[in-house]
């Protein structure tokens, strides 16, 4: 997620049907020099599209399938089918799903993108609390991105203040809640801090987002990281566990506190903020795909 990828494409390669990992948005660049032909599905039709999977027994979220457009045609999802040809960038919006394959040799350049907009998060969060009821890793940390946003960015959408901040409360009502408990079983609590740029953990067992708490053992000579629910599931003691903090509960409910919505600021060339400016260079070849949040789902530009 936070690196460029590259895709060295032979005649006929494909990308399986997907969307991006909790649903943020990505460029795509192809820089030839064969030719590329896109499938893309708007967002609100992935529900029908994860039902077609699981009536076929495959993963909508992990597994590696090719929608058939005589299906589609027959669920009345619609399609949009492109060519992406050589020097052409691909703007794939929230949540849109699509497939990809290779007419020639090509070699394309991606990365993705989060918007700060309220519709982005609020179907990045949606896609979280999913992939843990689906039992899949969120690549994306959401709880800790949260936590950095409101530290380090100032937000002037309403939307995205509201969604971010009962994120925010509700982080903070579970962190109070297994401090209070380790504190009735005097479990001790050792200081771990959080440096520049240190990973986020995730959960050996269910492969959560652990946040704050680290429930650490050893493994095969390695120290490891639960989250409460799991480590408690294999011990229910504690005693061979280690619990890290990472953040004081006094500093995280001063980054909530002091966490207000800034007023907005008008853009330098005179747009408004809630209306962004179009450029007057983007080419007449345009395909929009998907749901509008204020921006197409998928935008090619040569």
């Amino acid at each position: 997620m936070n690196s460029v990828q590259l895709y060295m494409k032979v005649p006929g390669c494909r990308t399986p049907a997907h969307q991006e990992n909790n649903n943020f948005c990505s460029v795509n660049v192809n820089i030839g020099p064969g030719d590329c032909e896109w499938f893309a599905v708007p967002n609100k039709y992935w529900g029908v599209m994860h039902r077609m999977c699981e009536r076929r027994r495959l993963c909508f979220l992990t597994g590696s399938w090719w929608p058939l457009l005589d299906d589609l045609r027959e669920s009345k999802i619609p399609v949009y089918r492109f060519t992406q040809k050589v020097g052409d960038i691909v703007w794939v919006n929230t949540g849109c799903v699509h497939w990809v394959q290779s007419n020639g040799f090509c070699n394309n350049i991606a990365w993705n993108v989060g918007p700060m907009t309220g519709h982005q998060y609020r179907m990045s969060m949606e896609r979280y609390r999913w992939n843990k009821v689906q039992n899949v890793k969120s690549i994306v940390p959401m709880v800790h991105v949260t936590w950095n946003l409101a530290r380090f960015v100032p937000i002037r959408e309403p939307e995205l203040h509201s969604q971010m901040k009962r994120v925010m409360e509700d982080s903070m009502t579970k962190l109070v809640a297994c401090k209070e408990r380790l504190d009735r079983e005097k479990v001790a609590i050792k200081w771990h801090g959080h440096e520049r740029n240190e990973v986020t953990y995730y959960c050996r067992r269910c492969e959560e987002e652990v946040f704050n708490f680290l429930f650490t053992t050893q493994l095969d000579g390695k120290h490891v990281v639960f989250c409460d629910i799991c480590a408690r599931a294999t011990d229910t003691s504690l005693l061979t566990y280690c619990v890290l903090q990472q953040f004081e509960l006094e500093d995280l409910q001063t980054v909530r506190d002091h966490f207000h919505l800034q007023p907005a600021t008008p853009s330098s060339d005179g747009a408004s903020p809630d209306k962004p400016a179009v450029a007057g260079s983007v080419s007449e070849e345009v395909a929009a795909v998907g749901e509008n949040t204020r921006t197409s789902d998928v935008v090619v530009q040569p």
